[in-house]
């Protein structure tokens, strides 16, 4: 039998070998061909129609004059197209009379999520959680100044600056120590009668009322003070935490280690629209109905 012949066709190549490998001169597969030339194709269409080549000063701006600048004002002018109706509403109605509307009210509530991402996310959390020791937390029924829309529209409009006095220089160390007590004390039921004496002696009834409940359940006179009477920590319910804040006060000039619990003023910023709907979503956020 005679010798298989494993080599029937020679491939020309190259002239290279290595290991007893040639390099062969075979052509690449048509596929890939096609491919490749499709692809520098596709990349001089793209180059012509669209901005892609750099200038001097900018960028060549194709044959269709399209850019990401143009497409964004354009979906902004749909946006602003689809809104616009509701918002001709808005500006005739207060905030509750949008609120008592299930159609403008869901409107005024996804409208608002830009406003509040833009103007109180950075401080109080983009579901409103807030930062304790920071900033107060929206998405609970827990209000300083009230929690009605109108109470509300008020904070955005004008904003807020609490105030307590600092107790460091005008009451003795070991009355600072009782009143401490006193307030942790208070959410537990455990408040004991040295305690009530000595937050009725130093005058607390002023600001917190004869129940230590503060503004949210003892009216307009007592607007901004804390319920003492909860488990709702504005700066942190440690005793170091409650020492520093009877110790230092809030917002007090002069004291270094005061609290700071200031509410920017958005009367000028926004429009009485998007006070309106940020109202509106606010008062959601906190139970609101």
């Amino acid at each position: 039998m005679s010798a298989q012949n494993r080599k029937p066709v020679k491939v020309e190549d190259t002239g290279h070998e290595w290991d007893g490998i040639r390099e062969l001169t075979n052509p690449p597969p048509r596929w890939w061909m096609i491919t490749l030339h499709a692809s520098w194709i596709w990349c001089v269409i793209y180059f012509l129609l669209y901005p892609s080549i750099p200038l001097l000063h900018s960028s060549n701006e194709g044959l269709l004059g399209w850019t990401q600048i143009k497409e964004f004002k354009e979906a902004v002018a749909e946006n602003d197209a689809v809104k616009a109706p509701y918002m001709e509403k808005l500006k005739a109605m207060d905030a509750s009379a949008i609120e008592a509307d299930p159609e403008l009210r869901n409107f005024a509530e996804s409208a608002a999520k830009a406003v509040y991402g833009d103007n109180c996310a950075a401080c109080h959390g983009t579901g409103g959680e807030g930062a304790q020791g920071l900033f107060p937390t929206l998405a609970d029924d827990d209000w300083l100044y009230g929690g009605d829309l109108d109470t509300i529209t008020e904070s955005i409009t004008e904003g807020r600056m609490g105030n307590m006095p600092a107790h460091i220089d005008a009451v003795d160390d070991a009355t600072i120590q009782t009143l401490a007590d006193f307030v942790l004390a208070l959410p537990e039921g455990n408040a004991t009668d040295a305690g009530w004496a000595a937050f009725n002696d130093v005058g607390c009834t002023g600001c917190h009322g004869d129940n230590a409940q503060g503004g949210a359940l003892n009216g307009d006179n007592y607007a901004g003070s804390v319920n003492l009477t909860d488990r709702i920590w504005r700066f942190g319910g440690s005793r170091d935490d409650v020492l520093r804040t009877i110790r230092y006060g809030v917002n007090q000039e002069g004291v270094e280690q005061t609290r700071s619990a200031i509410m920017p003023v958005f009367g000028e910023k926004l429009s009485p629209e998007q006070i309106k709907i940020l109202a509106i979503k606010i008062h959601a956020m906190g139970g609101g109905q």
